[in-house]
């Protein structure tokens, strides 16, 4: 954002298919400090602004076709009409692929608002083509086909996490080399060669959360440099990265199986920089997809799980 911007009000009209992450986009927004509104009328939203007071902080609106008025006429017009000297306004569209949306649609067995007693492909096809005009207008888009809610949340700290004047968003990561890379990482380290719980029968079912498992990794007699020398070289990029005008840095710690000495690592170093006043998340991508992590938190200023 450049210092011209600093003053302005920052209004997102949040669109896109059904099933594609609006409310979860919306719910992320509110955590970073929006306030947010849900399914306004399109036709209420004028009066939001009616007077010449700045708002108070960003304000986040969700518009999708189960809007009484809605059309894509009218909220087209609607993101050209409320931009102007004081205020900057974001479409930010949330994209899937018809394939992703039949199956969610299959899982939760709702009905398709645009088809209602027909099938939710019937209402997925014809809400895409309806949308493709605001899809070619969003200043912001996100496809979430291959996105869980923690991968979700992470892009949009990245868009939005300055807005509400929070510091630069950190988001340190735990994951295993067998998957890949998560997307989005800034910089990684290797793990690997710290001594690995899975070979100690009594560790192996228990993962780097628990208190026995990260002590057994914290005995290795490299792990102190180690993290320390990580921490030093993170606490000197990050000041460097905010003058650069970055929202969001993520750091990345593998492992063979991304289940001990990654997230060991990934709990300390992230403790470590929450306590330099630094805004910390945490993901742990292999225990989620495990579904044995905890939900995605957030150390330092923003609560969840605290720094120790």
């Amino acid at each position: 954002m450049s210092e011209s911007d600093r003053d302005k009000s920052r209004v997102v009209l949040v669109t896109g298919p059904s099933g594609a992450g609006r409310a979860s986009a919306i719910n992320v927004l509110e955590d970073l400090g929006f306030e947010t509104i849900d399914n306004i009328p399109l036709n209420f939203i004028p009066r939001l602004f009616d007077d010449a007071t700045p708002l108070a902080r960003p304000l986040a609106l969700g518009i999708d076709v189960r809007n009484r008025d809605f059309s894509v006429e009218g909220l087209l017009e609607l993101h050209g009409a409320l931009a102007g000297p004081a205020r900057i306004v974001d479409l930010l569209y949330l994209d899937c692929s018809p394939e992703v949306l039949m199956r969610r649609y299959s899982e939760t067995r709702r009905r398709h608002p645009l088809a209602p007693d027909e099938s939710p492909s019937d209402g997925i096809a014809r809400e895409k083509t309806l949308l493709d005009d605001v899809r070619a207008r969003a200043d912001i888009l996100i496809d979430t086909s291959e996105l869980t809610v923690h991968d979700l949340r992470f892009e949009m700290e990245g868009w939005f996490g300055q807005e509400t004047g929070q510091s630069m968003a950190v988001s340190v990561q735990s994951f295993s080399y067998k998957r890949g890379l998560p997307q989005g990482l800034d910089v990684v380290f290797d793990c690997r060669f710290l001594r690995n719980p899975h070979w100690e029968p009594e560790l192996r079912p228990y993962t780097g959360l628990d208190p026995e498992v990260a002590a057994y990794v914290a005995e290795d007699p490299r792990h102190q440099a180690f993290t320390e020398k990580v921490e030093d070289l993170i606490l000197l990029m990050l000041p460097a990265c905010i003058e650069e005008g970055k929202a969001h840095f993520a750091v990345g710690f593998g492992c063979t199986g991304g289940k001990h000495r990654s997230v060991a690592v990934t709990e300390s170093v992230a403790a470590a920089l929450a306590s330099e006043g630094w805004r910390v998340s945490i993901r742990h991508r292999e225990l989620e997809r495990r579904s044995a992590a905890p939900q995605v938190g957030h150390r330092g200023d923003l609560g969840g799980r605290k720094a120790g």
